[in-house]
C-alpha cells in the first residue's frame, strides 16, 4: 500500500510502560482524526465543485433543448414552405393552362390538389407554431422553477425566437396564398 504523505507516521511506543504507551497511542489517534478532518474538507470543496459543474450542464441543457425546439420548428418550416409553394404553382399552372383552354373539361383536381397542397401547409405551420409556444412556455416554466431552487443559476440569455417569427410571417403568407387561390384577392391575384 502506498504511503499517504499527510498521514501522521506511526510512533515507536516502548509496550514495559502502559499508561505512557497509552498516552502515546491517544496522541497519534487525534493526529489521525485531525488528517481525517482536513480530507472531509477536502472531499466537501470537491463536492461543491462538482455540484457547481453539474448546475452549469443542467443550465447548458436547458439551452440545448431550446435549440434542439428551434431545429424542429425550421423543420416544420421547410416541410410547410415546400407544400404551400408547391401547392400554390400546382394551382396556377393548371388555372393558366384551363385558361389558355389548354386543357378541357370541367374537372378542376389538379387545381384542388394544389389548394390541399397549400391548406396543409398552412395548417403545418399553424400547428408547428403552436406546439413550439406551448414547448418553450413549458420550457421556461421548468428554467424558473429550478432556478428558484437553486438547482441552476439561469444567468444566460434566454433569448425569443427568431425562427418563431419566420414561422408566424410564413403562416402570413400562406393564409395570403389562400385567400388569392379562393377570392382571387390579395397580392397573389
Amino acid at each position: 500500500m502506498a504511503a499517504n504523505p499527510g498521514l501522521p507516521p506511526l510512533p515507536q511506543i516502548d509496550g514495559a510502560d502502559p499508561d505512557r504507551a497509552s498516552v502515546e497511542y491517544s496522541r497519534h489517534r487525534t493526529k489521525l482524526s485531525t488528517h481525517r478532518t482536513a480530507l472531509s474538507e477536502q472531499r466537501t470543496t470537491l463536492s461543491r465543485q462538482r455540484s457547481e459543474m453539474s448546475s452549469r450542464r443542467t443550465g447548458m441543457s436547458f439551452q440545448r433543448t431550446r435549440m434542439g425546439a428551434e431545429r424542429t420548428l425550421m423543420g416544420v418550416i421547410r416541410t410547410s414552405l415546400s407544400l404551400i409553394s408547391f401547392g400554390f404553382t400546382i394551382y396556377q399552372f393548371f388555372e393558366h393552362l384551363a385558361e389558355k383552354n389548354v386543357i378541357g373539361g370541367g374537372s378542376n383536381a389538379a387545381r384542388n390538389f394544389g389548394m390541399a397542397l397549400v391548406w396543409l401547409g398552412v395548417a403545418m405551420v399553424a400547428v408547428g407554431i403552436a406546439y413550439h409556444v406551448q414547448f418553450m412556455i413549458g420550457l421556461r416554466r421548468e428554467r424558473i422553477a429550478m432556478k428558484a431552487t437553486d438547482l441552476v443559476h439561469a444567468q444566460s440569455h434566454f433569448p425569443y425566437s427568431f425562427t418563431l417569427l419566420v414561422a408566424v410571417l410564413l403562416l402570413l403568407l400562406g393564409i395570403a396564398a389562400i385567400a388569392s387561390l379562393t377570392f382571387r384577392v390579395g397580392p397573389f391575384s
